[in-house]
C-alpha cells in the first residue's frame, strides 16, 4: 500500500484528491481537465446508473441517444440559453488532419473547414427540441418522456476529479407536455426520484427546493434542486429538475394539434444528475482511513481475507469460503474472497478500508476449529465473532442495512449540527467564516441583494426549501421585508 491519506481535517481538498487516486477511482488524463474512471469507480457509477434508470423506466421514461455534436446556429436559437453556456463550449471548426508541410506531425488542413461550425454538446436541450419538431404533431404523441446517458463537454477552468470536469458522464431527462401543469408535476417528480436515491442508496440527506432567478438553468422558467452538505461545510448541488415553460418550444417550433383542433406549442422540462454524484458520495461519508460507501452502492459489500500459513491451510480455509459464500451470493450479497497470496493480511485489510467496503471478514485456523469468523464493519470499525452454526447470510444481510442506515444517520445528523439559523448579517459572515455549513437567513427577493452577499462572502443561495414556512422577517443584507429564509452556502 502508499502511504496513508492527508487528514481530511488539516487539508480536505488535497485529503478529497489524494482519496479518489488511491481508491483508484479515477485518474487525471492527458487532456487537461478531463479524467480517466478507472474500472472500481465506474463500477460506482455503474451501481448508480442501474438504479436511477430503474427509477426511470417505473415512471414510464425510455432511453434513447441524441448526437455529440450540435449545429451551432441551434444554441443561438434561445438566447437565455446560449448565454449561460458560450463561455463553455468547445467548437469543431475543420474535420480533417494533414501532414505538417514542415515534418512536424500533422496540422488541420485548411481546406477541410465545415460550412457550419459544430459545438460539442455541453447539454443537448436545442438539438433534441428540433428532433421534437419532427416528433410532435398531435396531443396523441404527448407526453415524450424521454432520456439518454451520455457524455458532455463544458470547457471549466478550474477543474477537480468528479466534482468538475471538462468532460462528464451524466443522464439528461427531456420531456414534452400538452399543459403548463403536467410540465410542472414532471419537474417535481423528477426532482423527488433524485431526492429518493440520493437519501436511499447514497445514504446522503438532500434539501429539496427551488433556484433562485440567478442561479436558475440557463433558460427555465423554474430550476427545482436537491442540495447536500459535504464533511467540509460546504454544499454540493447533486441534481437539478427544470421547467422550461414553452422557451424551447417556440424556439424550435413544436406545436401539437390539440383536442379542441388548436395549434399549441408544447410546455417542456429538462433534468439531469452526473457522476458529480460520485463526488458526492466521496465527501459526504468517507474518513481518514479511506472510502466509506452505503452497502447499496458498494461494487463489492463482503469481502472475505484467509489468514493462513502454508497451501493447505489455505485449500482448508478456500473450501469453507466457498461454502460461506455460495450462501452469501444467494441472499442477492456481493462478495470478494482476496486469496492473493503475494500480499499479507495486513495489507489487505488496509486496502479494503481504503476502497470503503461496508464488511469486512477475517477467517484463519482458528477459526475454523471453533466454527467462527471475524466480522469487522467499515462504518465504525466495530468487530465481533460470529459462531458459524447461526446464519450467516442473514446476518450480513442485517448487517448491511444497518450500515446504510447507520451512515445516513451519522450524515443527517452532521447537517443538522451544521444548518445555522441567523437574523444579522455580522451573524452570517461568523458561521460562514467558522464552522460553515448552510446559513438559513432572511432575504429580499432582489438579484442585487444576492450578488453583493455572493460578492462579499462568497456564499450563495443554494435553494428556497420546498418545505419551508412562511415567516415574516427582514432582509440580512438590506433590511428590507423578507416572507421566509433561503439556504445559504459556500458551494462546490
Amino acid at each position: 500500500m502508499s502511504k496513508g491519506l492527508p487528514k481530511r481535517s488539516e487539508d480536505y481538498s488535497l485529503w478529497y484528491n489524494e482519496l479518489v487516486k488511491k481508491a483508484d477511482l479515477a485518474e487525471n488524463s492527458p487532456v487537461r481537465g478531463c479524467m480517466v474512471i478507472k474500472p472500481y469507480g465506474f463500477s460506482i457509477w455503474e451501481k448508480m446508473q442501474a438504479e436511477i434508470d430503474r427509477m426511470f423506466k417505473e415512471t414510464g421514461h425510455v432511453n434513447a441517444y441524441f448526437p455529440l455534436f450540435i449545429p451551432k446556429s441551434y444554441l443561438s436559437k434561445e438566447a437565455d440559453h446560449v448565454e449561460g453556456f458560450a463561455k463553455e463550449c468547445a467548437v469543431v471548426t475543420h474535420y480533417r488532419l494533414m501532414k505538417d508541410p514542415n515534418g512536424k506531425g500533422v496540422v488541420v488542413d485548411p481546406d477541410a473547414k465545415l460550412e457550419e461550425e459544430l459545438i460539442v454538446r455541453p447539454t443537448s436541450e436545442t438539438v433534441i427540441w428540433s428532433t421534437y419538431k419532427n416528433w410532435v404533431q398531435s396531443y396523441r404523441d404527448l407526453p415524450l418522456l424521454i432520456n439518454q446517458w451520455a457524455n458532455v463537454v463544458r470547457w471549466e477552468m478550474r477543474t477537480r476529479l468528479f466534482l468538475r470536469t471538462a468532460e462528464f458522464l451524466w443522464q439528461e431527462g427531456h420531456t414534452a407536455h400538452a399543459t403548463k401543469q403536467e410540465a410542472i408535476d414532471e419537474s417535481v417528480q423528477m426532482m423527488n426520484v433524485y431526492a429518493q436515491f440520493a437519501e436511499e442508496f447514497m445514504a446522503m440527506p438532500v434539501v429539496k427546493g427551488i433556484k433562485s432567478e440567478s442561479e436558475r438553468f440557463a433558460g427555465a422558467v423554474e430550476t427545482y434542486c436537491i442540495e447536500a452538505l459535504m464533511q467540509d461545510g460546504k454544499a454540493l448541488q447533486a441534481g437539478t429538475s427544470h421547467f422550461l415553460g414553452q422557451n424551447f418550444a417556440k424556439a424550435f417550433d413544436v406545436k401539437f394539434a390539440s383536442k379542441e383542433g388548436t395549434q399549441e406549442y408544447v410546455w417542456g422540462t429538462s433534468w439531469g444528475v452526473s457522476t458529480r454524484l460520485i463526488g458526492a458520495l466521496i465527501m459526504a461519508h468517507s474518513d481518514d482511513q479511506g472510502l466509506v460507501l452505503p452497502p447499496k452502492l458498494a461494487p463489492i459489500q463482503v469481502v472475505i481475507v484467509p489468514i493462513y500459513k502454508g497451501e493447505e491451510q489455505l485449500q482448508t480455509i478456500s473450501d469453507k469460503v466457498a461454502e460461506l459464500t455460495k450462501c452469501l451470493k444467494a441472499k442477492g450479497i456481493s462478495v470478494k474472497f482476496d486469496n492473493r497470496d503475494t500480499y499479507k493480511p495486513g495489507f489487505k485489510f488496509a486496502e479494503w478500508e481504503l476502497k470503503g467496503v461496508p464488511v469486512r471478514l477475517a477467517i484463519g485456523p482458528k477459526d475454523l476449529e471453533n466454527n467462527t469468523v471475524e466480522i469487522a464493519r467499515r462504518d465504525t470499525g466495530v468487530k465481533e465473532l460470529f459462531n458459524l452454526e447461526g446464519n450467516l447470510a442473514d446476518k450480513l444481510e442485517a448487517l448491511l442495512d444497518e450500515i446504510q442506515s447507520s451512515i445516513y444517520q451519522k450524515a443527517f445528523d452532521f447537517r443538522a449540527e451544521n444548518t445555522t439559523e441567523v437574523d444579522t448579517y455580522d451573524d452570517f459572515k461568523k458561521v460562514l467564516e467558522g464552522q460553515g455549513g448552510f446559513v438559513s437567513a432572511h432575504w429580499d427577493g432582489t438579484s442585487e441583494t444576492e450578488d453583493r452577499i455572493k460578492t462579499e462572502t462568497k456564499a450563495t443561495i443554494r435553494c428556497i426549501p420546498l418545505d419551508r414556512k412562511e415567516e415574516a422577517g427582514v432582509c440580512i443584507y438590506s433590511g428590507k421585508p423578507s416572507t421566509g429564509r433561503v439556504l445559504f452556502a459556500k458551494a462546490y
